[in-house]
């Protein structure tokens, strides 16, 4: 139950670990570096809360708690610091050393196996160990250091009758040894520390190495009420004790004895595996207090035992501490806890009876470290997002204690759909998203992400099930620059297809690694955009025509009748728009690409006697093209005509065409509407139902051509930047226009 004893799962293993006393070995000598001078309670009385908590560094170890300070062990420095309550400095000193108390005065003591010594002095003093007791090999026999309480230091001697107990204690600089009894003489690695006032406790190994422990009068010096086969703590007072055990799955199990008539009972614990560390028990006056030791360190679906002070006499309970490292008596029969309450740092506090005899906390000592979950170097992205300048970005943070699991919710506002990606069991997390997908461990949802405002929530649910979940919240715009054929607005380009019924169906592409086949996928599901377009003989996708931030389409029906319809950016389109009749004289009509440089989309028609005519875009819906300019003659020796964007680096946007032999010929814009004479791509291209200018399809910057083959994938042609050789050789898709039953798709 002590503050010093060490954590173990299976406490009837070898207990040469489990006993061991955590004095560790190492140079004796007193440094003089004084620490400074601390807030606290009276020198002269025990530790109270009525003062502010005493602190001490977060990455030490608390190793002691007595009358008039404490100890902290710093793993880094290997020295151990005294720390009083009243506002004289304290002392730093190498290795590590424990803390034990009576009534009135604090002792430190250490154990050099080394130099084969265990020394005692005064806690706070400026000089060295005054007090030594030989260990090894002695005129006695061999001496083991078995622990300390109060004012005393234990050791134990190998006798050819077994093992002798011997107390150490000092009048002035005169040490008295004076021998236990009670002791069986079978036993061997034997441990003692502090108990309460008058008593201290005693743990061994017995026959066939099972551990024992019992309670040493102080006193009478007699070793009493031993016990064994214990799995978890046992402690007690002068009128009970009271120990834990393991009991079926790993359900922890309390028992209390009454010492005057011997009566045990079994103190009612939640049903449930401990999971982790060992179960600390304890007697405060008619209350036994219980909990799991280290429960920072255990992870669900464990349950999780706080520290916990029920009644022998009410049956009513008491939380004390969410999680509790040990238990250790006060020299005044009240108990020391470290550990911590949420909402309260980890530290060192005090368990006493209250006015009204319940048990209650006080915090004593703190280093700072908050109980609960929480985030530290947290990293998200800025309020604005370009995507277009920054591939991705990154939520990533630290948790202070381990994570059973961490969501990250993005809910777009504007459309409401939400996405949201997991992490298990990592404590330090990172969702990251780099054009296009999402670098998790496990993730569900879209791996795109539409441009717009989003609401972002990330929750961190801690693993020990200790505190709530850390939740932090906050706001993020994504903006890209419009893409002519992205209809739901995430970034990458869509095709629409038309199927038998007259449905229009809207495909979405995404690019990344699929299945680790790298490449063009398809994205969010293919979604309807409505129904009854079977009164259409042709349909393009046409940019942004209406000054909107989103692609729109033009419909021509078959009486000649050109319509509008503005893109939502949500994957629909509004109600059609009149844009005016007369449109039936053309073979062919493209949009999408701006081709005079002033930032708008225009419109290109062929009509049948091969002239070829330039809608310029006005940017206004209502009225989208300006009047009509011829700009070529003899385009009816093409099939297909595609506006394709700024594929060679030149002034403005840039256009292909198809003639009825395969052959794709490529024409450059001035930025004027016209083009330059046309240059010879390359012969086969018959082979494709279309070709479609769908924007940057592949995400470098540059505009590409989809080859629509019937029935099957498109093929993707990349854009060099180079007029000459303005494509890389055809890429495969894995993209699925399945839906499209006439081959139409644009």
């Amino acid at each position: 139950m002590t503050l010093f004893r060490p954590a173990r799962r299976r406490l009837t293993a070898a207990v040469t670990t489990v006993l061991a006393v955590t004095l560790g070995a190492g140079a004796l000598t007193v440094s003089a570096s004084a620490v400074p001078a601390v807030a606290g309670a009276s020198a002269a009385g025990t530790a109270s809360a009525a003062a502010a908590p005493i602190p001490y560094p977060a990455d030490d170890r608390l190793a002691g708690v007595g009358v008039n300070g404490i100890l902290t062990y710093s793993p880094k420095d290997k020295a151990t610091t005294w720390r009083p309550y009243a506002g004289e400095p304290g002392w730093s000193s190498p290795g590590y050393f424990g803390l034990y108390s009576t009534r009135t005065q604090d002792y430190q003591v250490q154990e050099d196996k080394g130099q084969r010594v265990v020394r005692q002095r005064l806690a706070g003093a400026g000089g060295g160990f005054d007090r030594t007791v030989s260990i090894g090999d002695t005129p006695d026999g061999y001496v083991s250091y078995a622990g300390a309480a109060a004012d005393a230091v234990f050791t134990t001697v190998r006798t050819s009758e077994g093992t002798v107990l011997r107390k150490h204690t000092w009048t002035g600089y005169t040490k008295n040894v004076t021998p236990v009894a009670g002791l069986p003489g079978y036993a061997f690695s034997v441990q003692v520390t502090q108990g309460t006032p008058g008593l201290a406790e005693i743990a061994f190994l017995g026959k066939d190495n099972e551990r024992q422990w019992g309670l040493i009068d102080l006193a009478e010096n007699t070793v009493e009420e031993i016990h064994d086969g214990l799995t978890g703590y046992g402690t007690g007072t002068t009128t009970h004790v009271a120990w834990s055990e393991q009991g079926a799955g790993d359900q922890p199990r309390v028992f209390v004895k009454k010492r005057a008539d011997g009566t045990v009972r079994e103190v009612p614990v939640a049903k449930g595996p401990l999971g982790g560390g060992s179960f600390l028990t304890a007697v405060l006056g008619d209350w036994v207090v219980y909990g799991q030791q280290e429960g920072l360190g255990t992870s669900l679906p464990s349950v999780h035992y706080p520290l916990t002070a029920y009644s022998l006499t009410t049956g009513k309970r008491v939380k004390l501490l969410d999680q509790a490292d040990s238990l250790s008596y006060t020299p005044d029969g009240d108990l020391y806890a470290t550990g911590g309450l949420v909402g309260r740092d980890q530290g060192a506090y005090r368990v006493s009876i209250a006015a009204d005899g319940t048990p209650k906390t006080e915090q004593i000592a703190t280093n700072g470290k908050r109980t609960e979950l929480v985030l530290t170097d947290v990293a998200v992205p800025p309020n604005v997002l370009d995507l277009d300048r920054n591939k991705g970005f990154t939520f990533r943070w630290q948790a202070s204690r381990g994570v059973e699991k961490a969501t990250l919710t993005l809910r777009h506002l504007r459309t409401g759909k939400m996405q949201t990606f997991t992490s298990e069991r990592d404590r330090d997390p990172a969702f990251a998203w780099t054009d296009g997908a999402w670098s998790t461990s496990s993730h569900s949802g879209s791996q795109q992400l539409h441009n717009g405002d989003y609401a972002w929530e990330v929750v961190v649910t801690p693993g020990n099930g200790i505190g709530p979940a850390a939740v932090r919240k906050g706001q993020l715009k994504i903006v890209r620059k419009a893409v002519p054929h992205d209809f739901n607005d995430n970034g990458t380009p869509d095709l629409l297809s038309r199927d038998s019924v007259g449905r229009l169906w809207r495909h979405d592409l995404y690019r990344g690694t699929v299945g680790e086949q790298p490449g063009i996928h398809p994205g969010e599901p293919a979604a309807v955009m409505g129904r009854g377009w079977g009164i259409y003989d042709r349909i393009e996708a046409a940019g942004n025509l209406g000054g909107a931030a989103h692609g729109d389409l033009l419909a021509r029906d078959k009486a000649g009748v050109l319509w509008l319809y503005l893109g939502t950016g949500t994957g629909g389109v509004t109600e059609r728009i009149r844009i005016g009749g007369g449109w039936g004289v053309y073979d062919r009509i493209v949009a999408g690409s701006d081709l005079t440089s002033d930032g708008r989309a225009d419109a290109l028609a062929v009509d049948k006697s091969g002239a070829l005519w330039l809608y310029a875009g006005t940017g206004d819906y209502k009225r989208p093209f300006a009047a009509r300019k011829r700009i070529g003659h003899g385009w009816g020796v093409y099939d297909d005509i595609a506006t394709v964007g700024n594929i060679a680096g030149g002034p403005a946007g840039d256009l292909v065409a198809r003639d009825k032999s395969g052959v794709l010929w490529q024409y450059l814009g001035k930025g004027d509407g016209t083009f330059a004479a046309r240059t010879k791509v390359g012969g086969g291209w018959n082979t494709f139902t279309r070709v479609v200018g769908a924007g940057d399809v592949d995400g470098d910057g540059r505009p590409d051509l989809l080859g629509i083959r019937p029935g099957g994938a498109p093929a993707l042609y990349k854009s060099t930047g180079d007029w000459k050789v303005p494509f890389r050789p055809a890429e495969k898709t894995h993209a699925d226009l399945s839906t499209n039953g006439l081959g139409l798709v644009f």
